[in-house]
């Protein structure tokens, strides 16, 4: 069961997010936070199938900010569009739009994890990070392919965190895994071989890797029982 929710975040910007419920009582919550191309069809896919797994997953449309009811391809138009907002959003903003989500989920009474792809994989780190300064502490977070991360690397996250990287990823270089790695040697990161930026995307076929994606979504799964459920 999906629908589309309105919700207010701190600053008073009202955005809309993708809720997705399991059909029977859920078991945790998840606030899953969009790549560039809005929450459109690959991404509310995710989402349902989270929410089969027995989550209630919560998708904020951080564009609402900048752009109403963004929903993106993959094509050549679609990435210029991306690309233009991408350029608009700020981390702060951002986090305040997580936070509103995350606020959603308190409403589940249930332990409530953060996944994230590309940007939404910085924000995933960003939230855990800096999430108790929007009032939010997420059982765990979870970043799929997070670039930029490695300006971030040194600050503190206050949960459990899961990082995946494609080995062949021209948008992340080694070294700002290897920062993570360095500063964090408690944060389970796994790079896949074989696999570039956005290897989950299963809706673009230039990208989309199954047997990474496959694996990446288990051990996503088990860490979300682990510390969520």
């Amino acid at each position: 069961m999906s629908e589309w929710v309105k919700l207010m975040a701190g600053d008073g910007h009202e955005l809309k997010a993708y809720v997705a419920r399991p059909e029977g009582e859920a078991i945790g919550a998840i606030v899953l936070v969009q790549e560039i191309f809005g929450v459109n069809r690959h991404i509310r896919s995710v989402c349902d199938g989270y929410a089969k797994d027995g989550f209630v997953v919560v998708a904020p449309a951080i564009f609402d900010r900048f752009e109403r009811d963004v929903d993106l391809d993959y094509t050549p138009e679609g990435w210029k569009k991306a690309y233009e907002l991408m350029g608009h959003l700020k981390p702060e903003t951002t986090l305040l739009d997580v936070a509103a989500a995350y606020e959603f989920a308190k409403g589940m009474g249930k332990g409530i994890g953060v996944i994230g792809f590309c940007y939404g994989g910085l924000t995933a780190w960003l939230t855990a990070v800096r999430g108790e300064d929007y009032k939010m502490q997420p059982s765990c977070c979870v970043g799929y392919y997070a670039g930029g991360i490695g300006k971030f690397a040194n600050e503190d996250p206050s949960c459990p965190v899961m990082l995946h990287f494609g080995a062949e990823d021209s948008h992340i270089g080694q070294d700002q895994i290897e920062a993570v790695r360095s500063a964090h040697p408690e944060v389970q990161i796994f790079v896949y071989e074989g696999a570039g930026h956005a290897f989950n995307r299963d809706a673009d076929p230039t990208a989309f890797r199954p047997a990474a994606a496959k694996l990446a979504r288990e051990r996503t799964l088990e860490f979300l029982k682990e510390n969520v459920a």
